[in-house]
């Protein structure tokens, strides 16, 4: 594609660059290469944009002018990643059930399936249309699963779950796993069934080695839109609301509420039956053990204002030079020690 039909494509502005330049792909911004494209969405990277040797960068509408090409956009990030789709296709697979497939007879599985080799579909389970389900994947019985299901190798959905459209398993990405849950009976620990189903709602992503464990009655619910990413512990009976994004290693104990469009960073943990408010930002490797009121953004362990952190972290980076100014302090005796004592 030419730079002009680019443009085009992601509504951009070109600017500093000739249309006709013909561009083979996209690449990251200190890697890129005449006759590929990149992009600025974070400031750090400005200087960078300005030795580049792509043939143009995807900017945003304010950023200042650079020697490179330009593509001005109002959001830089997602049309790069609109960008890559122009150029990067995903495999097509073929409309078939591998011969290794094992299918139970009470199976219900809607037109246009790819059902790869190894898959398990067990009793009682109702999958929708135009589904993918790559090599080894296990849907247990009972299960009910929407339209345009894509389960990547050795994803697993367990009994009596329940998924809507277009969701996507990555591998290893296990749904309705068993919660924690044990009541002790004198010397030993006695496991409490875990009865109620995980249940993912439309467009949700679960992403590699992920674990969303069923309840142990009611349900645990991931609602529209959300995104999970790998290696994520969602407790039994959690509820996480639209829109929202956990991060890598993000840890939910059991019966923790999570709000609409909240951001928990990589390795955030959250202690059990606490309440996060909708739009609520916890940063990296913060841990929570109560209700943050919507809109916060906080950190640390136990977290609390980001901005009285930042000033925490500030002075505990400064405690040795404090220190040391408070013991010279404690050796020297006061004045008045000193004239009561008829010291000069």
């Amino acid at each position: 594609m030419n730079l002009s039909e680019i443009a085009s494509a992601l509504d951009a502005t070109l600017e500093n660059a000739d249309p006709n330049t013909e561009i083979t792909g996209v690449a990251g911004i200190e890697e890129a290469s005449a006759g590929q494209i990149t992009f600025v969405a974070n400031p750090k990277y400005a200087a960078a944009a300005k030795s580049t040797s792509a043939a143009a960068v995807i900017v945003s509408s304010s950023f200042p002018a650079i020697p490179t090409g330009m593509l001005r956009s109002q959001n830089p990030y997602l049309a790069f990643a609109r960008a890559i789709n122009l150029f990067y296709q995903l495999p097509r697979y073929e409309l078939a059930v591998h011969p290794t497939a094992v299918i139970a007879p009470t199976a219900k599985i809607g037109a246009n399936a790819h059902i790869g080799a190894y898959v398990v579909i067990d009793e009682d389970v109702e999958i929708g249309e135009d589904v993918v389900l790559l090599p080894h994947v296990v849907i247990y019985r009972g299960s009910r699963i929407g339209n345009r299901f894509f389960a990547h190798a050795h994803a697993v959905v367990r009994e009596y779950c329940r998924l809507g459209d277009d969701v996507i398993l990555q591998n290893g990405a296990i749904v309705g796993s068993d919660g924690f849950g044990f009541a002790r009976d004198g010397q030993r620990w006695e496991k409490i069934t875990q009865s109620g189903p995980a249940v993912l709602e439309d467009g949700v992503e679960v992403q590699a080695n992920s674990c969303i464990d069923r309840a142990s009655v009611g349900e645990t619910r991931i609602a529209r839109g959300v995104k999970i990413d790998n290696l994520v512990q969602v407790g039994h009976g959690s509820a996480v609301g639209e829109g929202t994004l956990l991060c890598a290693q993000v840890g939910l104990a059991g019966s923790t509420v999570v709000g609409k469009n909240v951001v928990l960073a990589g390795q955030v943990g959250v202690a059990g039956h606490c309440t996060i408010g909708d739009g609520v930002v916890v940063t990296a490797q913060s841990g929570t053990h109560g209700d943050i009121p919507p809109g916060a953004m906080v950190s640390g362990s136990p977290a609390f204002d980001h901005k009285q952190w930042l000033r925490a972290v500030s002075l505990l980076n400064r405690l040795p030079e404090l220190a040391k100014a408070i013991r010279g302090f404690s050796t020297e005796r006061p004045a008045k020690d000193k004239v009561a004592k008829g010291e000069p």
